[in-house]
């Protein structure tokens, strides 16, 4: 089992931490560097080939010392002439749990620690940095569309760097629609997402979420001057990342106006969209908040948050990441993620779909295949129907009873045939249950979540057009199938060139110019025409496309519909 845990711990760190595909290494050594002059300073970048990149931008205030654990404060220095030719600094990581003994925990928390991890990521509690990906030559007034890039990591670990958006800039000319990149950096674990009552009496809840608006408000302010159209915005994202678009959506009741205009009109959603989240005060979160008080030594201070303030960086990180982490037994069960605060985020992400509190835009979503295969490599005890109960009730789902837990655990088979990953009949069973357990968080935190979101959304805002699909393009990948995070690979990077990645890069840039992936008019050419129309979702036609290898097919958005009618008529117990 130790092997299998080495497994996913590498899998998840491939996704959320590995290096990108490196860029070009010929640099245009007679071309002179770009430079951008913004209202802060002269921004200086790097040629390549046939793109260029401005990266590590500081959008806001470094959040140290007195504004750690505090919103975002705009920047307000000049920053003369600013160098963005080197590697962005990534927000603290929360790789494993410090307080852990097991072994995973040791060695990723040993890992983390070592000095060559720290310099190598330039780990900087100073990171609120955005990074901007262009087409070579584009100039201000091209007014190229812009797609705005939030990475994922389980609101625990990831940063903007780790994704070179330079050829997928580089692609999306080849396909006759240039448009710009920006990837926006943001706080994550105890340092973006602290749950707590202090935390909500202090107004510095989910900081990260505040952190990604803040970047999209700069890219209003300054895409112009790079030749990118500061009205047609699209914002995109993958797991966490894709929480965070419908979040943004969310954000303030759904009012994403910012001196008077939208700050983006459509929205691409990999591997998420909503999750029903107790308030930033519950009792979860204080478990958590004072946890890490006790971790940090503050338990005794009058003001605990003051004192986790003015820690040093070393032991407030330690503190912070002593509580149960994403590669651990607990797995979704985030210990950071979005909460309910009143104010930014009023109240949980299914409640404000159903109010219609949500800034409606033309949107993406959809999910792989086989999302949850690797959150449940770690909990080889999870054998029966009664113990999988038992973990969901006890982790996952504190305001519903245990009959009402169990019930949700019927809707799924015991039969391997039936788990994920799906169509391997008796394969890929790495203990009792595994497959079932994938199956039920795949389906929970990404896959029938989503269908339950479109149907509200769909609903409420019938005339906004969306788009859904699954991913089986990974099909046949031992233990894992088409795993959550598999389209970072496919898509984001296009690492094999098939079918799949060319035509999905195809329909997201047509998105981006035209807010339908089937609409290839506009760009330099109509290259990105596709050959297969990918249908609408809708309430009456719940059609999806569904993405292999080598080709496309249409499928009913209706498979494991008892799981999903279950989950949408008792989404208000299924609070995490």
């Amino acid at each position: 089992m130790k092997a299998i845990t080495a497994l996913a711990a590498a899998a998840l760190l491939r996704e959320a931490a590995a290096a990108p595909p490196a860029p070009p290494s010929r640099v245009i050594e007679k071309r002179s560097a770009p430079t951008v002059v913004i209202s802060s300073g002269t921004i200086v970048g790097v040629s390549r080939e046939d793109t260029e990149a401005f990266t590590g931008i500081p959008f806001a205030q470094a959040p140290v010392g007195p504004l750690r654990l505090k919103p975002p404060v705009r920047l307000n220095s000049s920053l003369g002439t600013f160098d963005a030719s080197q590697t962005a600094p990534a927000c603290p990581q929360f790789l494993a749990n410090t307080a852990s003994d097991d072994l995973l925990s040791e060695v990723l928390t040993t890992v983390s620690n070592l000095p060559f991890f720290q310099k190598a990521l330039k780990i900087s509690e100073d990171c609120l940095n955005i990074d901007v990906y262009r087409p070579v030559g584009t100039k201000a007034g091209d007014n190229l569309p812009v797609l705005f890039w939030i990475f994922g990591g389980g609101f625990e670990l990831g940063w903007s760097s780790m994704y070179d958006g330079g050829p997928l800039v580089s692609g999306a000319v080849s396909l006759g629609k240039p448009y710009i990149l920006v990837a926006v950096n943001y706080r994550v674990g105890g340092f973006g997402f602290m749950p707590g009552k202090e935390i909500l009496a202090d107004g510095a809840a989910n900081l990260g979420l505040l952190d990604q608006r803040m970047g999209l408000e700069w890219v209003a302010d300054n895409i112009a001057a790079f030749g990118g159209d500061p009205d047609r915005v699209t914002i995109w994202g993958e797991s966490a990342g894709a929480i965070s678009v419908f979040d943004q959506m969310a954000l303030y009741d759904g009012d994403n106006t910012y001196k008077g205009k939208p700050l983006f009109r459509g929205a691409i959603m990999n591997s998420g969209s909503i999750v029903p989240a107790d308030p930033v005060d519950c009792p979860k979160g204080q478990v958590v908040y004072d946890t890490v008080v006790k971790q940090a030594g503050c338990a005794s201070s009058q003001d605990t948050l003051a004192c986790l303030r003015a820690l040093p960086y070393d032991k407030f990180l330690a503190a912070a990441n002593s509580v149960p982490a994403i590669l651990s037994y607990s797995s979704v069960a985030l210990s950071y993620l979005p909460r309910p605060d009143g104010k930014a985020l009023t109240e949980s992400p299914d409640v404000l779909v159903k109010e219609g509190k949500y800034a409606a835009v033309p949107m993406i979503i959809g999910d792989q295949e086989d999302e949850g295969t690797l959150f449940a490599l770690f909990q080889s005890n999870i054998t029966t129907s009664d113990k999988l109960a038992n973990y969901l009730g006890t982790l996952f789902f504190n305001d519903a009873s245990q009959a009402q837990v169990q019930a949700l655990v019927g809707q799924y088979s015991p039969f391997v045939w039936d788990g994920s990953p799906f169509g391997t009949g008796l394969l890929n069973e790495v203990y009792p249950g595994f497959k079932r357990l994938a199956a039920m968080l795949g389906d929970l935190v990404f896959t029938l979540t989503r269908r339950v979101f479109l149907q509200v959304a769909t609903s409420v805002n019938p005339s906004v057009p969306a788009w859904s699909y699954l991913a089986s393009y990974d099909a046949g990948t031992p233990i894992l199938g088409t795993f959550h995070g598999s389209d970072i690979l496919q898509v984001f990077f296009g690492i094999l060139p098939n079918y799949a990645s060319r035509s999905i890069q195809s329909y997201y840039a047509n998105f981006v110019y035209n807010l339908d992936p089937n609409d290839a008019s506009g760009g330099t050419s109509a290259q990105s025409k596709v050959a297969e129309d990918w249908p609408q979702w809708t309430g009456a036609d719940r059609n999806m496309i569904q993405f292999f290898a080598d080709h496309s097919g249409s499928l009913v958005d209706d498979f494991r519909s008892g799981a999903a009618d279950f989950i949408a008529a008792n989404v208000d117990i299924l609070h995490i």
